[in-house]
């Protein structure tokens, strides 16, 4: 809502609302790029033409920094709404498909388009509310891009305008005060276990990739089983209703997008020996932005650049 809205960041959207053409939010999203905006309404985020991403942000969650700079906090916690309570399976798709977009600009070192919103209900209740509407959408001139990404933490820092600066941590925390979001630990700490200053390992990294293909080969229908115990070259066993093979999967979690994967001898042997063998590769496992890509045999040196 308008008073939910600092006053720096309100001024910016009524000058907007005033000085163009009245738009509805779909036809905002449209006159951007967006060939699809009607069918795809309800999205965080868009891939516009050009491919270009324009990403909504909900103007009660803006913070205005003490250097006057504008930034939000984003949680990469797909599962959770704003405020409490877990999304339905649409909703964490949604967000799913916004954090894909946002990433694949920070991986780019890429800017990115901003619509900025504000909600005709109290911002905490939007995603839980049948009657949420949009109050206003406006086109923001100035681009956006992502500061930083810390899938130990579960956030990322979008921040308004050029590059070279972040909120500092009590700025960051305040934000996530506001917005009811976790507080993140201090610097250099583990959210997903280990020592104080230890990065996730790779053993971390791995078992939440596992954990992802499981999910995502078991979402189509299919029955996918954890085999890593058995030394057989690969760790997930995919099989059809009727109880076919279909892939033999071994699996890497990295956090990079260019890990540099190696192959145990076991797992190289499988892989020249069955053509069901696939490497999996998850980037990120541990965010709700967790891309996957899958490599045959012969496409093995690729994922150890």
């Amino acid at each position: 809502m308008d008073n939910e809205v600092n006053p720096k960041v309100l001024e910016v959207i009524n000058e907007k609302r005033l000085s163009g053409p009245r738009l509805n939010p779909v036809e905002i999203v449209a006159k951007m790029g967006v060939l699809d905006a009607r069918d795809k309404a309800f999205e965080y985020a868009w891939l516009a033409s050009g491919d270009s991403v324009i990403a909504s942000i909900w103007a009660e969650f803006v913070r205005v920094g003490d250097n006057g700079r504008w930034f939000y906090v984003e949680s990469l916690n797909t599962e959770f709404k704003a405020g409490g309570g877990a999304r339905s399976a649409n909703q964490a798709q949604r967000a799913k498909d916004r954090l894909a977009l946002l990433k694949r600009t920070f991986d780019n070192e890429e800017g990115f388009r901003a619509v900025l919103q504000t909600n005709r209900i109290p911002i905490l209740e939007v995603e839980s509310s049948r009657s949420a509407k949009v109050s206003s959408r406006v086109r923001d001139d100035q681009e956006w891009h992502v500061a930083t990404w810390s899938s130990q933490e579960q956030i990322a820092i979008l921040v308004r305008g050029e590059r070279g600066w972040s909120p500092s941590e009590s700025e960051v925390e305040a934000a996530m005060a506001a917005a009811h979001l976790a507080v993140p630990k201090a610097s250099g700490s583990s959210s997903e276990g280990g020592e104080p200053g230890e990065p996730l390992s790779a053993e971390d990294l791995n078992a939440a990739a596992m954990a992802y293909v499981l999910k995502h080969f078991s979402s189509y229908g299919y029955k996918a089983e954890d085999v890593s115990a058995q030394g057989l070259g690969y760790a997930i066993e995919v099989t059809d209703k009727k109880g076919a093979t279909l892939l033999k999967v071994a699996v890497r979690g990295v956090s990079t997008p260019s890990p540099g994967v190696e192959l145990s001898d076991v797992e190289r042997k499988c892989s020249e020996l069955d053509k069901l063998w696939r490497l999996l590769v998850v980037t990120d496992p541990l965010s709700g932005a967790a891309l996957h890509k899958i490599y045959k045999p012969s496409e093995i040196p690729q994922a150890q650049e």
